[in-house]
């Protein structure tokens, strides 16, 4: 697979962006998804300025992920803003990880990011419960580049 086209069906996409949906019923939590064909960049630190072109930290709690993908580098990073990062531990985000992994190692990269999305979302449920008077303040469409 080398292209972004060949990644996801349309169809799968939606799925995708569903997922996205359920997840924040659980968490003011913000989770996107990106995915560009390739990266020469470090996985983490490209996600990092997909992120902030993004303009996720623009979330009030400081509390929006990037789930990054890398299609033909076969690369992918989950990045949480600061809100997030002081207040969990450093391996907050490898059980999502790992769940994403195990899925993709099987060409399965649709359930990949759905468990993943959902995962994060129950994670970050702890941290950042979802409140009554939340707003959907990032669009949970899947990003390209």
């Amino acid at each position: 697979m080398s292209k972004i086209e060949d990644f996801l069906t349309k169809e799968e996409e939606q799925e995708i962006v569903t997922a996205i949906g359920i997840a924040e019923k659980n968490t003011s939590g913000e989770i996107r998804v990106h995915i560009e064909n390739q990266t020469s960049m470090v996985p983490l630190e490209r996600a990092v300025e997909v992120f902030h072109h993004l303009q996720m930290e623009q979330t009030q709690e400081r509390n929006g992920v990037i789930i990054y993908v890398a299609v033909k580098s076969k690369q992918f990073a989950i990045y949480g803003d600061k809100g997030i990062n002081e207040k969990v531990p450093t391996n907050f985000w490898d059980s999502t990880k790992d769940t994403i992994i195990s899925h993709f190692k099987n060409g399965n990269f649709k359930q990949g990011l759905i468990d993943g999305i959902l995962k994060a979302g129950e994670q970050l449920k702890t941290h950042f419960p979802y409140q009554d008077n939340d707003s959907n303040e990032l669009s949970n469409e899947i990003s390209k580049g």
